[in-house]
């Protein structure tokens, strides 16, 4: 399993704000597919995912408040 982790963003910044998930649980994901949208209050960015495989699980979700460092969901990984 494969944790997708909030990067840090920038400095002064230790918190976003989930937007959209583009894939949902169950749902397959190419590494560096566009996985989750996230905002600050500075910009809008998109997560990539970190490998191939399954979105096995979501954490936080629309409109949710994510600390730097959290862990978004989990990837189980395809071999």
């Amino acid at each position: 399993m494969t944790k997708v982790v909030l990067p840090e963003l920038a400095e002064g910044v230790d918190k976003a704000i989930v937007s959209y998930w583009y894939f949902k649980e169950g749902e397959k994901v190419n590494e560096k597919d566009d996985l989750v949208e996230i905002t600050t209050d500075k910009a809008t960015f998109n997560l990539p995912s970190p490998c191939l495989g399954t979105v096995a699980e979501i954490f936080f979700h629309a409109g949710d408040t994510v600390n730097v460092g959290e862990t978004l969901g989990i990837i189980e990984e395809i071999q």
